[in-house]
């Protein structure tokens, strides 16, 4: 009967043995196949003549092979790869994606190395080396990406490489460099007539919020930077203290967009215009500084204005999934565009990808339907 800690420890030592073998991975170059068939000549040579100096110099040799499988497995050990990947990125605009590799050797430096990676099970070559890299340091690697669809994209590690020292062997180590890459649908420019039409029509309301204007919004203590012309003189007379004026903003008309998720199969491709005209739509109300409100299917981004709001209606779009018509997700999605009627609602452009779905009842509340066979007359780039 054998003993448990003997069991224990031989099953740790197969596990550690395994996981190796699946990190790495090692094949011959053709430089390295013709010299492992020459050195099987050798040792024929040898074996059938006796001949001493044979035997040197297939034992030479065979150290060499045995060298080099120890050295490149030296380079590709004790690295330590972290990816830095962005929250969002927009579809079909380049970007920049980091690699910091360090070498946590003590003493001895890499040599060598080509780094390959590895997207939803693809290695991919973005063209990153290090010839050398000494130890105890660290090296930056930055490459191009340009994504041309929206949604994840899933980056399961880097595969590193190396074919020092003879060039006889190209061994490879995999390094679990997980991470998740959102893309947004791009953003493509739109007609400015309909901008210009889009935020007149309507009995949109204002919002009370500070911004370019006539009409008083707070007062405040003076800081900073803040321009002297602001100053509220009577104030500061009063209160012994700089007081800025600060005026309510004109115009801050609240704009409700709503797409709709329900489309049928052979509609997919409408439906991503629908999305693209959605997020490019978004980006020109905020850069107009308007306050604007997205509903997709049933989730809401709520009424908001900004960078950082622009970004997460965009993140709901970079998700949203289509729904067939059939289905109860779908059911509920459409029923989601019949918004009870809100004091703060404001103007309502509703976006339906599917030509059944514009004249139904759930998109009468809108004040604009756009369907997204029209949608190719309202831009420049589709």
């Amino acid at each position: 009967m054998k003993h448990p800690l003997l069991t224990l420890r031989a099953f740790s030592v197969f596990s550690s043995l395994r996981g190796l073998s699946r990190r790495r991975s090692i094949r011959f170059t053709p430089e390295g196949t013709r010299f492992l068939l020459f050195t099987f000549g050798i040792g024929l040579a040898a074996i059938n003549t006796g001949n001493n100096l044979f035997y040197l110099l297939l034992a030479m040799m065979l150290s060499l092979i045995v060298i080099s499988g120890l050295l490149s497995e030296h380079c590709l050990r004790r690295l330590e790869i972290r990816r830095h990947v962005p929250d969002l990125i927009m579809a079909n605009e380049p970007t920049t994606l980091t690699l910091s590799v360090a070498n946590r050797h003590r003493h001895l430096p890499s040599f060598s190395l080509r780094f390959l990676d590895v997207v939803e099970g693809q290695e991919v070559d973005r063209g990153l080396a290090i010839h050398l890299l000494p130890a105890q340091s660290s090296m930056l690697l930055s490459y191009p990406l340009l994504a041309t669809k929206r949604g994840w994209i899933r980056f399961e590690g880097i595969r590193a490489q190396t074919l020092f020292p003879f060039g006889l062997f190209l061994k490879k180590g995999f390094y679990a460099t997980e991470a998740h890459l959102l893309v947004s649908p791009p953003i493509k420019p739109l007609a400015l007539r309909f901008m210009d039409e889009l935020v007149s029509e309507g009995q949109g309301e204002s919002l009370s919020r500070r911004g370019h204007g006539t009409q008083l919004y707070n007062l405040r203590l003076y800081q900073p930077g803040d321009d002297s012309r602001s100053i509220h003189w009577m104030t500061t007379a009063r209160t012994s203290q700089l007081i800025v004026r600060e005026t309510e903003a004109e115009d801050q008309r609240r704009i409700l967009v709503i797409l709709s998720i329900v489309a049928p199969d052979e509609s997919e491709p409408l439906f991503e215009r629908s999305v693209t005209f959605v997020a490019s739509l978004l980006w020109q109300l905020t850069e107009r500084a308007y306050p604007v409100r997205l509903i997709v299917g049933r989730e809401d981004s709520g009424l908001g204005s900004g960078s950082a709001h622009l970004f997460a209606m965009l993140r709901l779009l970079a998700l949203c999934e289509r729904h067939p018509p059939e289905t109860s997700e779908a059911n509920q999605s459409s029923e989601s565009l019949s918004l009870p009627h809100e004091a703060d609602r404001g103007y309502t452009v509703a976006v339906v990808p599917w030509s059944e779905q514009a004249g139904s009842a759930s998109t009468v509340q809108a004040n604009r339907v756009l369907h997204a066979a029209q949608l190719e007359e309202l831009t420049h780039a589709f």
